[in-house]
């Protein structure tokens, strides 16, 4: 890769610093601030980031009048609209007067507070990287290899690039608040061509490299996309499919290989690059000075598990202020003391991605090195191992391959080094629950704890190269208490995060000595937390409030009105509670919710976890029941996954073959033992579902029937969203067929088996 530099101009720290004074935006909602309700007390549960794949409006929620009375439940997945939600005329009222907007030019009152975090003085992009570059100009900012060639940038060469970027695209003719649109894998391109375009004064717009090239159709024209940056000519080509739908688009950028074809306004890299290398600075310079931090920068297009998605506004002031609290909030180091190392590899359309890689990393001098694009595939371990990084954030998935990985291995280990490592496992998770509990005397001074780290913990995160990591996070989508529990008993705390695309990511999270078990951990200072319509248990739907919270929907006034209301509080659409000492745990989403004919709700993920922690072969499980008569089950079995397509393979992973063997099954491919075929195995999930059911609330809440399916679940194949999610409505439809046999014959309670497997 080729990356053309400018040679550096002098800044100043105060960089239209003054900007941030300006009335209109620093004015803060006393109403909204006055509203913040206590928490109730409460207690437990798994699940983890919401999920901005899905239509915080579309849930089932009572209606309540002005004395908190329950007048009806509605629906507002049929068109209701929350009575107590903000108007659409004050909405759109000029001057950006109120919380929200849906216009791509509208401007919002910032939710700032009297003191502490919430009382920063709000940054544009701009302001927050010219500080970083007066700060750290010569220390590395991005880092990658060529083949085996290390290649890097500084702060201020990548300034000075994101700036070049930024005068080329309005050579291209991009034009105020429209989209640039980026197409492909992690690269210094992608970060260079996002903040370009915000500095040009456009919005940055990520899109999903498993778009169809309809979907990045909708995206692009959403968003009146006057340039689109793709990586190759496979994202190439989706473009060039539909070009000719998208009346605003004026050229496209090829940040990898060579151009198979020359083509009228398509551009490489290098040739995009120096359209705007001897262009003035003076254009560029009015459009920066222009732009305020209570305006769009960035769109955030949720997957959606169904219709279209929406493209969340996030400000300025989103990011930046986000990106400072918290980085206060886990305590991250400042480059001029030590330097914090993380590595890309997750989708940068995913906001998770966007604030730990780019803004998190930027805010404190860090460093970001970009794993290989096949980093999901097998290859991510290897950079780990090569860069080291000092904070690693990954999506369940990621540390449930690492788990499975370490347990194939360990279970071909001599039988010493077995007796060893459960022993050190044992230790491990003691003495980490002991200081979860705030009881470090327990634990960490013991002599068993310092051999076990010897012998075992610093052994195994060498080889995850997580060696110097202090930080280990998980966010999402659920994670499991078994997966906790496995890393926890070696020395590795998964420390869980918790938000939406429409908070600018993180909410809530865990750190080192505030952490629980299944909790996502506390809100970041600055931030507040209320639980909306709470049960007899406190749980109720998760509200939140901040600077973090979004301008809107980019022109949806309705969907915008669902998710926030008269207040300003953004109701998620996850069910959560809270405990004695404000630690949250979700409990399930709303819409999740299963209603069975019998009228009673069931959360499906608790009895999927459990399934999974019974079953050690099943690899995904989706609970059925909504309007049925009692549930059912589908269940995919753990399997290889190939590297050149993602899809989930015939061939068991090494650690089902051993499960197998240990139940009397020599069966080593999925197609050997899914349908029953394989009686051993089917007797052994039947046992599994049995102890589960065992400990269900009620006959609502047992598994009645199930199947093992074909195939496990995967991005590529549709199954999973792009942090590895559960697409629930789109397994409903691929596997109807499946769904509708089991209720063609009603299974009784007292049914054994499973009449389907047979």
């Amino acid at each position: 890769m080729q990356l053309t530099l400018c040679e550096p101009t002098d800044m100043s720290s105060a960089m239209a610093m003054d900007q941030a004074q300006q009335a209109g935006f620093l004015q803060s909602s006393s109403k909204a601030e006055d509203s913040v309700a206590s928490p109730e007390d409460v207690t437990t549960d798994t699940n983890n980031e919401s999920s901005e794949e899905e239509s915080a409006g579309e849930r089932e929620e009572q209606i309540r009048d002005g004395k908190d009375n329950v007048i009806t439940t509605s629906n507002t997945q049929r068109g209701y609209r929350r009575p107590d939600s903000l108007s659409v005329a004050a909405a759109a009222a000029p001057g950006g007067s109120s919380l929200w907007t849906c216009q791509r030019d509208g401007e919002v009152t910032l939710r700032t507070g009297e003191s502490g975090m919430a009382a920063e003085t709000p940054l544009t992009i701009n302001q927050m990287f010219a500080s970083a570059v007066e700060r750290f100009p010569d220390v590395t900012a991005l880092g990658w290899k060529e083949g085996e060639r290390r290649q890097r940038l500084t702060y201020r060469e990548y300034y000075q690039s994101c700036r070049n970027a930024a005068r080329s695209f309005l050579k291209l003719g991009l034009e105020r608040y429209h989209g640039v649109g980026i197409l492909g894998f992690n690269s210094a391109e992608w970060f260079i061509s996002d903040i370009g375009a915000i500095l040009a004064g456009g919005f940055a717009v990520g899109i999903y490299t498993t778009n169809s090239a309809e979907a990045c159709q909708y995206v692009a024209e959403n968003c009146k996309a006057n340039v689109i940056v793709v990586e190759n000519n496979k994202q190439l080509q989706k473009i060039l499919q539909v070009q000719d739908q998208l009346p605003h688009l004026k050229a496209i950028i090829q940040y990898k290989d060579e151009l198979k074809e020359k083509k009228p306004n398509v551009y490489t890299w290098a040739e995009f690059m120096e359209l705007g290398r001897d262009e003035p600075d003076t254009l560029l310079d009015h459009v920066i000075s222009s732009q305020k931090p209570n305006q769009c920068c960035t769109l955030i297009y949720t997957s959606g598990t169904t219709g279209q998605p929406k493209g969340v506004m996030l400000s300025h002031d989103n990011l930046t202020w986000t990106a400072g609290a918290t980085c206060r909030h886990v305590g991250l180091t400042d480059a001029t003391q030590s330097q914090e190392v993380v590595v890309s590899y997750l989708p940068l359309s995913h906001i998770a991605a966007q604030m730990v890689d780019i803004w998190v990393t930027m805010k404190v001098g860090g460093a970001t090195y970009f794993a290989q694009p096949d980093a999901l595939k097998g290859s991510l371990v290897v950079t780990l191992k090569e860069v080291r990084p000092t904070a690693f954030m990954g999506v369940p998935r990621v540390w449930e391959k690492m788990q499975e990985k370490m347990k194939s291995v360990g279970s071909k280990s001599s039988t010493l080094t077995r007796k060893v490592a459960s022993w050190a496992k044992g230790v491990g998770l003691q003495t980490n629950l002991s200081k979860m509990n705030q009881n470090e005397a327990a634990g960490r001074s013991t002599l068993n704890y310092r051999l076990a780290k010897k012998l075992v913990f610093k052994k195994v995160r060498k080889a995850l190269g997580l060696d110097r990591c202090q930080r280990c996070y998980t966010g999402a989508a659920p994670i499991t208490k078994d997966t906790l529990e496995f890393f926890l008993s070696l020395d590795v705390p998964l420390y869980e995060l918790y938000g939406m695309s429409e908070s600018s990511g993180p909410h809530t999270i865990s750190l080192p000595d505030a952490f629980r078990l299944t909790s996502c951990g506390k809100e970041i200072e600055g931030c507040k937390t209320k639980i909306h319509n709470p049960d007899e248990e406190g749980i109720g739907e998760i509200c939140f409030w901040g600077r973090h919270l979004f301008m809107g929907y980019l022109n949806q006034y309705d969907k915008t009105e669902e998710a926030l209301d008269a207040d300003g509080w953004l109701h998620s659409g996850d069910l959560g509670k809270q405990d004695d000492s404000d630690f949250l745990f979700i409990t399930g989403r709303i819409k999740e919710l299963i209603i069975t004919a019998g009228g009673e709700n069931i959360p499906p993920v608790p009895i999927e976890d459990a399934v999974k922690e019974m079953v050690p072969l099943v690899s995904n499980a989706m609970l059925i029941g909504d309007k049925r008569k009692f549930l059912s089950m589908l269940l995919t079995i753990k399997c290889q996954v190939s590297e050149e397509t993602g899809l989930a393979m015939d061939e068991l992973t090494d650690e089902a073959v051993e499960v197998c063997r240990k139940l009397g099954s020599s069966a080593t491919r999925v197609s050997e033992v899914s349908g029953g075929r394989d009686r051993a195995v089917h007797a052994a999930i039947q046992e599994g579902i049995n102890r589960v059911n065992e400990h269900a609330a009620s006959n609502a809440q047992r598994v009645q029937k199930w199947l093992l399916l074909d195939r496990d679940f995967s991005i590529s194949g549709g199954e999973l969203g792009p942090t590895m999610k559960l697409r629930r409505p789109v397994v409903m439809k691929m596997y109807m067929e499946q769904i509708d046999n089991f209720y063609k014959e009603v299974a009784t309670p007292s049914t054994p088996d499973n009449p389907l497997s047979k």
